[in-house]
């Protein structure tokens, strides 16, 4: 299947620091494609690029076989975009919200008007048609910035952070509403620092760090080629202690964070079977996640 969203060797650089740094990327209709980083990986800029709202320096963007920049407004015809803040207009209720932005992209009002039932319902606020936006919730309004992404009925929709600050049954909600939009054949481009979220909604992720793609596959697949199984987290004041004097005799692989000793395992049961003769220390036992592989391959140290 042809590629909807290609991108060869793309680069950008400001003020010398390269920020993107020959990222290629090729996104089939219809998959949910992640980007996950830490902060400054470049995650942003590549959207940016990707949306031909910033020149590269190098490499090339096609979008729905246009090529971006220089034929970005068009690709854009196409495209919907949820920010990672919202800018939904306050003097707005919801639905002129929906209206006011279904014009940018050339749309008669009869037209817009047609949608409207339908992405309300989309995102459960048809109870909440003539409300003014400062009236909603944080949930309510992160739905409408999806609602009216897709005023166009786009064939790719870009979201930054899309349930960043949202209540678990906020979150829950829109992850079902994305699920529902790939099974109609849209496709999501997806930045978030969930790894739960990137796990369940990506059909393929790929992993950024100082601007250079380090890791791309499935979820899943990702999780088994990068990182031990199992994984034992021990915790308690003599951690470290216990650590140094027995974590290596039984992990392939630890690291101290805090009070806590994260050890990785083919097989937990040697260990967990220590830990229980040491009441003064606890420990949780669980498979390895994705966000295990992405502290081990972007470290564990905070990003400004």
């Amino acid at each position: 299947m042809t590629a909807i969203i290609e991108v060869n060797h793309l680069h950008k650089s400001y003020a010398g620091l390269r920020v993107v740094d020959d990222i290629s990327i090729h996104i089939k209709r219809g998959e949910c494609y992640g980007l996950l980083g830490p902060n400054g990986a470049g995650k942003s800029t590549t959207l940016r690029l990707l949306l031909g709202l910033t020149d590269p320096d190098g490499g090339t963007v096609r979008l729905l076989n246009h090529d971006v920049p220089h034929f970005a407004r068009e690709a854009r015809l196409r495209i919907g975009v949820v920010p990672q803040i919202d800018n939904l207009d306050p003097d707005f209720t919801v639905e002129e919200n929906l209206l006011v932005y279904g014009r940018y992209f050339g749309m008669s009002e009869k037209e817009i008007k047609s949608r409207i039932p339908m992405l309300l319902e989309f995102s459960n606020l048809t109870s909440k048609r003539s409300a003014m936006v400062p009236t909603l919730s944080g949930g309510m309004k992160r739905r409408l910035s999806l609602a009216r992404a897709l005023v166009n009925d786009p064939d790719i929709i870009f979201l930054d952070e899309p349930t960043t600050g949202l209540d678990p049954q906020a979150r829950h909600l829109i992850w079902q509403r994305l699920r529902e939009l790939t099974s109609q054949g849209k496709t999501l481009l997806l930045t978030t620092h969930f790894m739960e979220e990137a796990e369940r909604l990506c059909h393929r992720l790929a992993i950024l760090d100082h601007g250079r793609m380090i890791a791309e596959d499935t979820p899943r697949d990702m999780i088994k080629h990068n990182i031990e199984p199992q994984v034992v987290e021990v915790f308690g004041d003599q951690v470290a202690e216990w650590a140094t004097a027995h974590a290596a005799k039984f992990s392939q692989r630890h690291e101290i964070s805090g009070e806590t000793a994260f050890c990785y395992v083919q097989d937990a049961q040697p260990l967990v079977a220590h830990l229980q003769a040491h009441a003064a220390l606890r420990y949780m036992h669980r498979p390895a996640n994705l966000e295990d592989v992405f502290i081990k391959l972007t470290g564990r140290e905070m990003r400004d």
